[in-house]
């Protein structure tokens, strides 16, 4: 699958890796930045390109080729001022599409008026996903990444259960990519292919869009 759009994510707490790990998993280009030097050294591993950088810095901005990137996803709902500045700066370098996590609907108005193109609060927008998805497509959770590849959230099928990932080799057999395993509140991303899958696990996976009704198809 080719992707054609660059990314970068601001802010690297379990929304935004989650985001910059799926974005990487599906073949994106992603540029992952956070202020916390230990965040940046651990997600690493999943996301190549990571900088330790302080956003709200205009030099900064202009430093990591922010100009040249197609969609800045800030995700620091928690600081609402560095929100505000790094959209400000993003904007001001001709980024196309910035998009903010808010942590309520007034925040969200107001990153909305300094020039983001999308606000999203992630217990409404999950929330109705989840309803949403549930009715029409039979999936936990799916949130469309680009025109080709969407991140999904689904459950452990019961022919699943008690079988590890290597037996079952469902990237074979749906083309699916497995970028976490949802255990409850526990997100584990160093996924061992040799456990037994259980039916209280969620599987999150990277799929091609063109590949979805064969996904929804549990006869598959």
């Amino acid at each position: 699958m080719s992707i054609s759009k660059s990314y970068a994510v601001f802010g690297l707490g379990r929304y935004g890796l989650a985001v910059a790990k799926a974005l990487a998993a599906s073949g994106a280009d992603v540029l992952a930045v956070d202020l916390d030097a230990n965040i940046v050294n651990s997600a690493i591993v999943d996301v190549p390109f990571c900088k330790c950088a302080d956003i709200t810095d205009p030099e900064v901005i202009k430093q990591l080729g922010v100009a040249h990137i197609d969609v800045v996803i800030i995700a620091m709902a928690n600081n609402l001022e560095a929100s505000v500045l790094s959209i400000m700066l993003c904007k001001e370098a001709g980024v196309p599409t910035v998009i903010a996590k808010c942590s309520n609907e007034m925040h969200g108005k107001i990153l909305s008026k300094v020039g983001a193109d999308k606000v999203v609060l992630p217990e409404v927008e999950s929330g109705v996903r989840l309803a949403k998805n549930l009715l029409s497509s039979g999936f936990v959770d799916m949130i469309e990444l680009t025109s080709d590849a969407s991140l999904i959230e689904l459950e452990v099928r019961p022919e699943w259960q008690g079988k590890t990932l290597l037996e079952l080799n469902l990237r074979k057999k749906y083309a699916i990519n497995i970028v976490a395993i949802r255990r409850r509140e526990e997100l584990i991303v160093n996924i061992d292919p040799t456990q037994a899958l259980q039916s209280d696990m969620k599987l999150v996976v990277i799929v091609q869009n063109a590949k979805l009704n064969k996904l929804k198809n549990k006869n598959g």
